[in-house]
């Protein structure tokens, strides 16, 4: 059993190891730079199921770190949530294969409201529909799934979560962020504590 879970572990390891490093994300971090800092938007993250839980995940820790955020459900979208977006946000649109039809519908509709608004798209997928619509592409590198279905997000989200932790830290350094203002955004528990030196 010690020699599966560490084939296992590796298979991850390797996975994030092979997230392509080819100066996309810094893009993607100027992108969220211009349209939040200087146009005063906000990035409006999306993805359904699995890689939603993960959205919802990067766009929280985006609000705690001096990013304005919110996490959208692509299906509430529909029944009215869509009206949370404006012009000057940016979208981050999470799906493994490309082509949720929740996310894909979600783009489509977004940019019947807002024809130019600014699309990151996260995927395994470089060359699906969604990513030819978007601004920017962060591929994940396409892992395969270390559940021996070959089925259920395992690895994939795993490397999605790096890529959106990558972005919120390049992104927190872009803007100076302190601990200070840490703090400001993260009154209670042991990180606020932590943060304004009261531990």
């Amino acid at each position: 059993m010690k020699s599966k879970i560490k084939e296992l572990i590796a298979k991850e390891i390797e996975a994030i190891q092979n997230i392509p490093i080819d100066g996309v994300v810094e893009k993607a971090v100027e992108l969220i730079y211009t349209q939040v800092q200087i146009n005063k938007g906000k990035v409006v993250v999306s993805g359904m199921g699995k890689a939603g839980q993960i959205g919802h995940n990067i766009s929280t820790t985006l609000c705690s770190t001096g990013t304005p955020s919110v996490f959208i459900h692509p299906s509430e979208a529909q029944h009215g949530d869509m009206g949370l977006v404006q012009e000057n946000d940016i979208l981050v649109l999470i799906s493994n294969s490309g082509k949720t039809r929740e996310i894909v519908e979600f783009d489509t509709l977004i940019k019947r409201v807002y024809p130019n608004i600014k699309v990151i798209l996260i995927t395994g997928s470089s060359d699906c529909d969604l990513a030819k619509y978007s601004d920017v592409c962060l591929h994940t590198g396409n892992p395969k799934e270390i559940c021996p279905l070959g089925l259920t997000p395992t690895t994939s989200t795993t490397v999605m979560t790096i890529v959106g932790d990558v972005l919120v830290v390049l992104l927190m350094e872009k803007i100076g962020y302190t601990k200070e203002q840490y703090a400001q955004r993260h009154h209670s528990g042991y990180l606020g504590q932590k943060a304004r030196g009261d531990e």
